[in-house]
């Protein structure tokens, strides 16, 4: 059996000359499944296989093309891409809270203002 969706059900029929739809019923050999009857829906005339029944093939309009892609959205503009707070030499990081050490109060990593500075790299890693 082939993939339903790839061939579609419309057929054109030879024995009424409709475009009409696939029918698909079971063969069965007691409670066993043994294959499918393939037939025309307008007037039962019976395929042998699915090589036999002549599928219609539909190609789609294409009506997006390449321009209608959207545009990757910039949050930041380029010059403050790493000034925000998680890149601020004042950013302190705890279990609970995010604090800036030179205001005192709370921040969120995505915060910024203006006396930011920027953090010096460490050169070796932190043992914990």
């Amino acid at each position: 059996m082939s993939n339903d969706a790839e061939r579609g059900f419309e057929i054109n029929c030879p024995a009424c000359g409709r475009e009409t739809l696939l029918k698909r019923d079971p063969v069965y050999e007691g409670f066993r499944r043994v294959g499918e009857r393939l037939s025309c829906l307008g007037c039962g005339h019976v395929f042998a296989d699915e090589a036999e029944a002549p599928f219609i093939q539909r190609v789609a309009p294409r009506v997006f093309d390449g321009k209608d892609v959207p545009r990757a959205p910039q949050v930041f503009a380029a010059n403050e891409a790493g000034r925000t707070c998680r890149h601020c030499a004042h950013y302190v990081v705890n279990p609970f809270v995010q604090r800036c050490a030179l205001k005192g109060g709370e921040v969120e990593a995505t915060d910024s203002c203006r006396r930011f500075k920027v953090r010096p790299e460490k050169k070796q890693p932190d043992p914990f």
